[in-house]
């Protein structure tokens, strides 16, 4: 703590009393007159230049002088305060001085991964689905292209950060997961990076690095990318209402992991490739397919009247869209996305109504499945 910014100077006379007395008045109240926690910035020792505490103290010239004991059990606790503004977070801490606190662009948490050394997740890739014998000789004649060469290696970065765990001590990690819980909740502070308040987005449990499972930390950059891009925040919203209905609810964050797991798989089995390679890229791509999903899915479940028990056949009826026909899905929320730009009501989209009324009710089970659970 700078002391020259906080403690008074020694009394040389009358005038400089009454000099430090209107600085530690000033210090204390602000242009409304109302009490500022800057407070604590001060030692005990100087609130005795305060002119309400002092009044008091003249008031009544019966108090006792205080005793030597509490005395230093006074001193004590202005050591304990004034140590307080000095604690700094632990090495390692995701939370640093300079960071805390701010949001994260997608491209910022993206620009991070492709610095970083994911030689050991990329081990663990498989960027395509292995085919042998006559399953091979099919997908070479009637399969999807393949992607081009100049695009294999974005294609593994993704898969690659699907390997990533999410680590608390990394301070972008950190920062991707407040600026998430900011964007959904309206919240402008940090939270814990473990706790009740991540079930209440859709977690499973208190600790959201339990619920990637499959898709690693590609999933929350998924929801990154839903939440910070401004075409897509006030859909994350609706979905997000949509998901704390009172007989609709479902757990908003492990079905958006259940997505990125879907997308992942198209990825995997070359489903996405032409669309790709006609874009020029794969992470765009890739980011469109899941918000088209995470948006098919609310049509569903909305109009259909879906709950929790249906979430395991929804889950795999998407998946199942999104490798037949990912080109309609990015069309429909092109479509939906356009309304939006112009101030439109979306309504029902056009091939998403048609494609919703080709799946057909299904028995329901009695949990929350997700795709994983079905392969």
């Amino acid at each position: 703590m700078n002391e020259d910014t906080c403690y008074p100077p020694k009394r040389e006379g009358r005038g400089e009393d009454q000099a430090m007395r209107i600085s530690v008045e000033s210090s204390l109240i602000d242009e409304n007159g109302f009490f500022l926690p800057a407070i604590r910035c001060v030692p005990v020792s100087a609130l005795k230049y305060h002119v309400d505490l002092q009044d008091l103290t003249e008031e009544d010239s019966s108090l006792e002088p205080v005793a030597a004991g509490d005395s230093l059990e006074m001193l004590r606790a202005e050591e304990e305060w004034q140590s307080v503004e000095s604690i700094q977070p632990e090495a390692g801490s995701w939370e640093r001085p300079d960071r805390a606190g701010q949001l994260i662009s997608f491209n910022e948490a993206l620009q991070h991964f492709q610095s970083a050394d994911l030689s050991v997740c990329r081990e663990k890739i498989q960027s395509t689905v292995p085919r042998r014998g006559f399953s091979a000789f099919l997908h070479c004649l009637f399969g999807p292209p393949q992607l081009r060469d100049g695009l294999q290696e974005e294609r593994d970065l993704i898969l690659a950060i699907a390997q990533c765990s999410l680590d608390h001590k990394d301070p972008v990690h950190g920062r991707v997961l407040q600026t998430i819980y900011k964007k959904l909740t309206g919240s402008r502070f940090d939270c814990a990076l473990s706790g009740t308040h991540w079930e209440e987005l859709g977690f499973q449990g208190s600790n959201p690095g339990t619920d990637l499972r499959g898709a690693g930390f590609l999933a929350l950059l998924h929801l990154l990318y839903l939440v910070m891009d401004a075409k897509t925040l006030l859909l994350a919203h609706e979905i997000f209402r949509l998901s704390q209905h009172h007989v609709q609810h479902f757990p908003f964050c492990v079905m958006s992991v259940n997505i990125t797991q879907i997308v992942i798989h198209a990825l995997r089995e070359e489903c996405l490739s032409k669309e790709c390679n006609r874009q020029h890229t794969v992470i765009p791509v890739v980011n469109s397919l899941y918000v088209a999903i995470f948006l098919h899915l609310a049509y569903i479940w909305k109009t259909q009247q879906k709950t929790i028990l249906d979430s395991s056949f929804v889950l795999k009826d998407l998946e199942i869209l999104a490798k037949r026909n990912p080109k309609q899905l990015l069309r429909n929320l092109d479509t939906y996305l356009t309304k939006r730009t112009k101030g439109l009501s979306p309504g029902k989209l056009s091939g998403t109504q048609a494609i919703s009324e080709s799946h057909g009710s299904h028995p329901k089970t009695l949990h929350f499945t997700g795709i994983c659970d079905l392969h």
